[in-house]
């Protein structure tokens, strides 16, 4: 399945605090919140939410397209993904712009405070699903610009090409008529529980009503797996058990890399699901959204040490 995906690419500088920051705030002075926080480690990780995805999907096999603008820092970046098999073609360099950057701070309880800087992805919407020389299967719209997230959905319903919408971060400047028009028709819906909670309130659409707009919707919920909706139906889907926990920064773009590699294969809902629940434990237990590897054997063999695949993982092998 040729899969397309759109969205931010990054430089991630990734902080940790040593404390707690509920503990440094102060709910009576909100209003004139001032909080510098003394950070003990700093790391610079390739980001975004487009190639982290992608090197996930790449990671199992999958050679996922990315377009997306990017800034004149980005050829170490751009050798890199090429290297694990992401297709970079579309990533095009804005003369005299950084890549975007983003910068997050995180504490003891994996609790994250953090800031993006757009740069080169100010210019996402130069870009035009229309110019492309083949049309793709499925079409992932991520935090993005939010000119070049309207464009790419409504390309998407004007050329009738599947789309997964993912607003994520960029739900805070999307209004919900924005959000109601974008998910209409949509193949896909994904979220996280707070996400859904803010698009529920801005729509004013309960579950059942965005299920009228939204072929399958996806809510992710941290150490509680995440739920999948389709067809009348509803399916849990279980984390796995990590090892160890390092940084929680990229997790739910590595779930989707797994899910969508499954849902390129085919597979039922449950297991593209648990796949992409084992991605993520294979994120959280290192540092950056990037920062884990693995060969398709190491993975089929701990997925079943969890979950029955009926052997149909042996796809991922050949």
């Amino acid at each position: 399945m040729d899969i397309l995906l759109t969205g931010s690419v990054a430089y991630d500088y990734l902080m940790t605090f040593p404390g707690r920051f509920k503990e440094q705030i102060l709910p009576e002075r909100l209003e004139s919140i001032s909080l510098s926080f003394l950070v003990d480690s700093m790391t610079r990780q390739r980001g975004g939410v487009a190639p982290n995805i992608a090197y996930n999907m790449a990671l199992l096999g999958a050679r996922p397209r990315v377009m997306a603008t990017v800034g004149e820092d980005f050829e170490d970046y751009r050798a890199w993904l090429e290297a694990k098999g992401v297709d970079t073609e579309l990533m095009q360099v804005i003369p005299g712009e950084f890549t975007a950057s983003f910068f997050a701070t995180t504490d003891q309880d994996n609790a994250q405070i953090a800031s993006f800087y757009p740069g080169a992805m100010d210019q996402a919407g130069t870009q035009s699903l229309k110019d492309l020389a083949s049309k793709p299967d499925l079409v992932l719209v991520s935090p993005n610009e939010p000119g070049a997230m309207t464009k790419f959905t409504a390309e998407s319903r004007d050329l009738k090409i599947p789309y997964l919408y993912d607003p994520s971060q960029q739900i805070l400047r999307l209004e919900g008529n924005e959000l109601a028009r974008d998910m209409e028709g949509a193949q896909f819906l994904f979220c996280n529980d707070y996400e859904f909670g803010l698009i529920s309130k801005k729509t004013g659409w309960s579950l059942d009503q965005i299920l009228e707009h939204v072929k399958v919707l996806v809510i992710t919920r941290g150490k509680d797996g995440a739920d999948l909706y389709a067809g009348g139906e509803a399916v849990h889907i279980p984390t796995v058990p990590e090892d160890k926990i390092v940084d929680p920064t990229g997790v739910g773009d590595a779930f989707r890399g797994g899910f969508l590699v499954g849902y390129s294969h085919g597979f039922e809902w449950k297991l593209c699901g648990e796949i992409g629940s084992l991605a993520a434990v294979y994120c959280l237990e290192q540092n950056g959204p990037q920062g884990h590897t693995f060969s398709p054997k190491e993975f089929v063999s701990r997925f079943r040490m969890h979950f029955d695949d009926e052997g149909k993982l042996d796809l991922l092998l050949k």
